[in-house]
């Protein structure tokens, strides 16, 4: 399948759309069975204890799979998550940003699923794993 968006038209929209925050993700790798986004992590994105929270988590695999999803049908800014079961495996290393490996797995004209992977920067651990829906809005 051929790419609708590449990664700077990715970015560009992540700005457009999602400026609040964009700039705490930045695609790294684009194919047509998937991407890895990492997360920039910061202070706030950090729970008690030094370790990425579990909302950072999330919102870095719904992103993903948003962005896997944007990257094959096009800037389609009202596709929404309709379901996400997440497991949480280990404690992300501390100090280090958070990769998202994400593919999809099915991409229908209404309904989009796939899986996320997520590691922290140098380890091949996985930290969490993740299952998400989206619904894609009819094309007008």
């Amino acid at each position: 399948m051929t790419l609708a968006m590449d990664i700077p038209a990715l970015h560009v929209f992540m700005r457009q759309a999602f400026p609040q925050v964009a700039d705490d993700f930045c695609v790294d790798r684009l194919e047509p069975d998937g991407l890895t986004v990492r997360m920039l992590i910061a202070d706030r994105h950090l729970r008690p204890g030094g370790t990425v929270s579990g909302p950072s988590m999330f919102a870095l695999a719904d992103v993903s799979i948003y962005l896997a999803i944007l990257s094959r049908i096009g800037p389609v800014a009202l596709a929404v998550t309709t379901n996400c079961s997440i497991d949480f495996m280990r404690k992300p290393e501390s100090g280090r940003d958070l990769f998202a490996e994400a593919r999809l797995l099915k991409l229908g004209r209404t309904l989009a699923v796939g899986d996320v992977l997520l590691r922290s920067d140098g380890s091949d651990a996985i930290v969490a794993r993740a299952g998400l829906t989206y619904s894609i809005p009819p094309k007008v």
